[in-house]
This record gives C-alpha cells, structure tokens and sequence, in this order.
C-alpha cells in the first residue's frame, strides 16, 4: 500500500520520499528528488553519455560506490560495458541520459553523481582538462583552495588557454578547461601535470603538486590525477556532506566571494535563477600548445612517482632494521 510519501514523477515511482536523506544532512530524500528534477535540464547534459559512478546511502548504513548497475535496474536506463584493468572484470556503468534516469537514481538515495572525462563513444579522447585543488585541513581551507584556483588561472593565461571554476561541492575547487580531440589521453594527461607545475612554480608557499599527503606541508594539492579514466564529481552534483552542499559553477570574478555552504539542494536552484552558469561560463574547446605537451610528457605521473618512492622507502626501512 503507498504511504503518504509516495508518488510518481516522469514514470518513475517514487517511495519514502518524507525519511530524512543521512545524518547530519538537514533533508529529505524529497528534497533530493525535487533538485534533481529542478537541476535536471542543466545537470544530465553533463551527464550524458559518460559512465557513471555514483555515492548512495541508505538507512543505517554507510555510503558506497556504486559502479555496476543493480540487477533490478529498468531496461530502459541505457547501459555501456567497460573493462576495469584493476579488477580484472567487465562493469556496466549506467548512462544518465535523460531526467527520468536521474530521478530513478534520486530514488534509489543516489546522491553523489560522478562522471569520466571521455564519453562511452569516445574512450580515446577527453573532452576536458581537470584540476583538482584540495586544500589542508582547518581554518580557511576553502579560501586557500580559491587562491590555489587562481594560481591556476593564472597558468593557464600564461599558456594561452581559459578554463571555467566549481565548487566541488566538498572544500576544494576544480578548474575544467575544455579541449579538442586533437591529442591522445595520455597527451591530454601530461598537459595537466604541466599546467600543475607551472601553477605550482608561481607560488610554491601555497600551492604543491606533492601526490604524498606527508610532502605537501599544509599547502594546496593541485591534483592533476583526474585523466584518463578517472572521475570527477559532476557540476550541480550533491555531495554527501552536512547540509547536502552541491558543485556549483562560480565565476571567477566571484569566487572570492562564496563558501560551498552558499549551495545546497536547498539553495542552489534559487541561486541559479533560471539560467545555466556552467554552460554560460565554460570556453569553447581549445587546441593544447606543442610546448605543454612537451613539458608534461617530462613530468611523472604523480601516483607512478608515488608508489615507486613508496617501495624505495620500505626497501630503506628493511635496509635499516637489519643493520640493527
């Protein structure tokens, strides 16, 4: 028997949509399903056609990744299969292609919607670039992260090329700079590390490219890492954090000016005002000079350099304790 909470919307049923959506979140799941279908003219064109990987929670249990879509998944959610070296498995990733997939997924307590860079029909190219700015724990976290963005744009200037600035909706920054399909993901790859390091060069007090947390002595992370077959957090995603923040699109001239709290599932949609900052903000794609190329193909790639110090310290270490 349907409960007070249920309903259908787009064809989709709709259930418990009155229980609060986690702990700590100040919401419902109601309120997740009307952002979602408030945002969803803006959020699935982003969505589209990109693999999809998304963070549900359910009563009494901690949130999960989600990859492979579950069994009972409708048949008209559109599916691609994509082999995981890692795992050594073939998933199915869903594809978020139209609203009524998005609230089916808002159904289901999916809160968190994360994406690939290339699309399903395209694994040989990236559509963007990403940088990710994580900032150190603490006081003014967010506000370094907004300086570190800067520091990126700044690069990025010197380099010829623009990109466009979110919130990533938990206390960093993300800088997307779009790109033609001109160079190869790997190509596309050390073009990042290169705008990481240049940026880094600017300002080596605020900002590291260190991939090991212990390196980076309380300054911003510019994580150049989101390539290849990475994710990112979607622009206008939830982020399962207190109050249910969201990755919001922030012109730069504004960016000093927000905290992510001013976005949330509440919010946000008000603050859009009826238009699509992201799509309004984001440069057409660009063409990657010959010079970066060059430069990043030079750099190592940060996780590579990091197991391999790994290893380096753990031989010292067993070096040292049979010295003893």
């Amino acid at each position: 028997m349907a409960t007070k909470s249920d309903e259908t919307r787009q064809g989709v049923p709709l259930t418990n949509l009155d229980q609060p959506l986690f702990d700590d979140a100040d919401a419902t799941k109601r309120d997740l399903v009307d952002y979602l279908e408030a945002v969803a003219d803006r959020m699935v064109p982003q969505l589209q056609d990109r693999p999809l990987s998304v963070m549900r929670v359910r009563p009494g249990q901690p949130p999960f990744m989600q990859k492979n879509v579950p069994k009972y998944t409708p048949e008209w959610v559109p599916t691609t299969k994509v082999w995981a070296d890692a795992s050594k498995r073939e998933i199915t990733y869903a594809l978020c292609n139209d609203a009524k997939t998005l609230l089916w997924f808002g159904n289901q307590r999916a809160v968190e919607y994360h994406v690939t860079l290339m699309r399903a029909d395209r694994w040989d190219r990236v559509t963007h670039l990403v940088l990710d700015l994580d900032p150190p724990s603490g006081t003014g976290e967010f506000g370094l992260a907004v300086q570190a963005a800067h520091l990126v744009r700044q690069a990025l200037s010197d380099t010829g090329l623009t990109g466009a600035v979110k919130t990533s909706g938990a206390k960093g920054v993300h800088v997307y700079v779009p790109i033609d399909d001109a160079v190869t993901i790997e190509d596309a790859a050390a073009a990042t590390r290169a705008i990481a390091a240049r940026a880094e060069k600017i300002d080596p007090r605020l900002a590291t490219t260190a991939f090991v947390v212990d390196e980076r002595a309380g300054k911003v992370f510019i994580d150049s890492t989101r390539a290849g077959g990475a994710t990112v957090a979607s622009v206008y995603s939830p982020r399962l954090r207190p109050g249910v923040p969201v990755s919001y699109p922030i012109g730069w001239a504004d960016l000093d000016r927000v905290v992510p709290s001013d976005f949330t599932i509440r919010s946000a949609v008000a603050a859009l005002d009826g238009k699509d900052h992201w799509v309004d903000q984001l440069p057409a794609p660009q063409r990657l000079p010959d010079d970066l190329l060059a430069e990043g193909r030079e750099i190592p790639v940060a996780r590579v350099q990091a197991m391999h110090e790994g290893k380096r310290r753990k031989a010292a270490a067993k070096r040292a304790a049979a010295t003893d």
